[in-house]
């Protein structure tokens, strides 16, 4: 029953998005929550029915049909959407996909919609993710989220399905490396759940970001440094867990467990990006990230790209990881004068890692009481079950 769910969640990661967007393409995106209902109905007969009859063979163009099918049956019981029977029956192959997904990303990212919406709907109808995964990857509330959904799919009514000409396209691009990017980190780093990590969604990041590449209109710099910083990234997630699913720091893991077959990737990918004179914080994190595959990582450089990526592209998760990274370089105690100035930062009110930070180096700095009062109040926060073991073995050594 566990490797029958588990199949369907793989599949519901890796092609939800695909069988939304080709039923939305027949349907039109006015009734994108048409196909969205269809979609989980089908994933919800799986779930119900593979357990006791097996995984079929085609297991995503089973779930296509059975997505179809569901739509077929909420179509007939609207008598204006009827006209469009005829389209989707004839459907019966699988969906067409990449096409149609990277019409449905770029449709999402559309400039008349806000940005916050543009990341909302995206993550929801490409990446599949829920509306606590949204609120966690965004640093909101869930209500918020939902909100914006509502509005971001109602003012989807009456658009067309279609890429738009060239000289628009281009500019759509950075909305959806944008939210490419939220649903890669959230794979890296759970904000919730049994896991650690996600693998399957750094896996779905990977292969979307790959779709741009694939077609000449989209494939830019910027979108080849997105690639780069994921593979390189993602080359480190074997290591980043022990045997119980635990996290380790940077320093505590096997290098031989990372895939070096995709860091030469991600390096090559890298190289490409930067023939030009284009320079985006992408091009920056994946700076930052081949200096973590060397065998010793260069700390003092580590800090310095962080100053370039804050001039690009300000933030206080930014200025967080360069505090972290200012420690490694110079002392605990000058990256704990950074930490406590973000103390105060509204966006960082619920981001557990501020706390997990300042009691590691408090920690390091000889203090374990103040670093065990930071990793209570970590604890206190929204995070993963595996954060939260790692948090409270921190604490452990503070009080022994």
């Amino acid at each position: 029953m566990s490797a029958a769910a588990g199949v369907v969640e793989h599949l519901f990661r890796h092609s939800s998005g695909q069988i939304t967007a080709t039923l939305a393409r027949t349907l039109g995106p006015a009734r994108l929550d048409l196909a969205e209902e269809a979609v989980a109905d089908a994933i919800e007969q799986a779930l119900r029915t593979w357990p006791h009859h097996g995984v079929p063979d085609n297991a995503r163009g089973w779930l296509f049909r059975a997505a179809r099918n569901r739509a077929i049956d909420l179509l007939r019981r609207e008598d204006a959407l009827r006209a469009k029977l005829p389209l989707l029956i004839d459907r019966l192959d699988e969906p067409a996909g990449p096409d149609d997904e990277l019409t449905m990303m770029v449709l999402c990212c559309h400039p008349d919609l806000p940005v916050p919406a543009q990341v909302a709907l995206t993550l929801k109808t490409v990446g599949g993710l829920g509306v606590g995964e949204i609120a966690a990857a965004l640093l909101t509330k869930p209500a918020t989220v939902a909100q914006r959904l509502v509005r971001a799919k109602r003012w989807l009514a009456g658009r067309s399905f279609a890429l738009p000409p060239d000289d628009a396209l281009e500019s759509r691009v950075d909305s959806v490396l944008a939210v490419l990017y939220l649903l890669f980190n959230e794979g890296y780093q759970a904000s919730s759940g049994q896991d650690a990590i996600r693998g399957e969604l750094c896996g779905e990041a990977v292969r979307l970001t790959r779709l741009l590449l694939a077609d000449p209109r989209t494939d830019t710099p910027r979108a080849r440094a997105l690639l780069a910083l994921m593979l390189l990234q993602a080359s480190r997630l074997p290591a980043r867990v022990d045997a119980d699913g635990d996290l380790l720091l940077l320093s505590e893991q096997d290098r031989s467990r990372w895939d070096h077959a995709m860091i030469s990737e991600g390096t090559q990918v890298f190289a490409t990006a930067c023939t030009g004179r284009e320079l985006s914080a992408y091009h920056v994190e994946a700076a930052i990230a081949v200096c973590h595959t060397a065998a010793e990582t260069d700390w003092p450089r580590v800090v310095g790209l962080y100053d370039q990526l804050l001039a690009l592209r300000p933030s206080p998760v930014g200025r967080l990881n360069r505090a972290i990274a200012l420690a490694m370089a110079e002392g605990p105690s000058t990256g704990i004068a950074e930490l406590e100035l973000l103390e105060a930062e509204p966006k960082l009110a619920t981001y557990p890692l501020l706390p997990a930070a300042l009691g590691a180096l408090w920690l390091r700095a000889g203090e374990p009481a103040k670093a065990a009062r930071y990793y209570r109040r970590a604890l206190e926060l929204p995070g993963s079950e595996p954060q939260h073991r790692f948090l409270r073995r921190r604490l452990a050594t503070c009080e022994t």
